[in-house]
């Protein structure tokens, strides 16, 4: 039984990196492609990076594209977001997802969902 847990996120100043985790204690993570998705206050859920099951290719949203960094440790069970220049923009609820397609950009692609973990951007 796959499940999600989301951590590191936090109150940040624009301009610095942060990283956020997301560990799976099911045990069977290295079947799955990744995702992560964020909802900023108001709007819906968007896509913001993809890593498919094998994890050779990525995928990212243009407004994230060259800042942040995907990646995963199948032996830890966890993946990763390298949110590097954050920008106020960038604030919103952080989720990560597993999904059993080879990847996908849409939350109908995903089978299991984190929690979600806040992530402010803010002077």
């Amino acid at each position: 039984q796959v499940q999600l847990e989301e951590s590191g996120g936090g109150l940040v100043q624009p301009g610095v990196s942060l990283i956020i985790f997301c560990k799976d204690s099911g045990g069977t993570f290295s079947s799955y492609a990744l995702g992560w998705f964020r909802q900023a206050p108001g709007k819906e859920r968007e896509f913001v990076a993809a890593l498919s099951w094998i994890g050779e290719s990525t995928h990212y949203a243009d407004s994230i594209k060259g800042r942040f960094t995907i990646s995963r440790n199948n032996a830890m069970n966890s993946m990763y977001l390298q949110m590097n220049n954050v920008k106020p923009s960038d604030t919103g609820v952080y989720y990560c997802a597993l999904g059993r397609q080879y990847y996908s950009e849409v939350e109908s692609g995903y089978d299991f969902w984190g929690q979600g973990i806040q992530v402010t951007v803010s002077s």
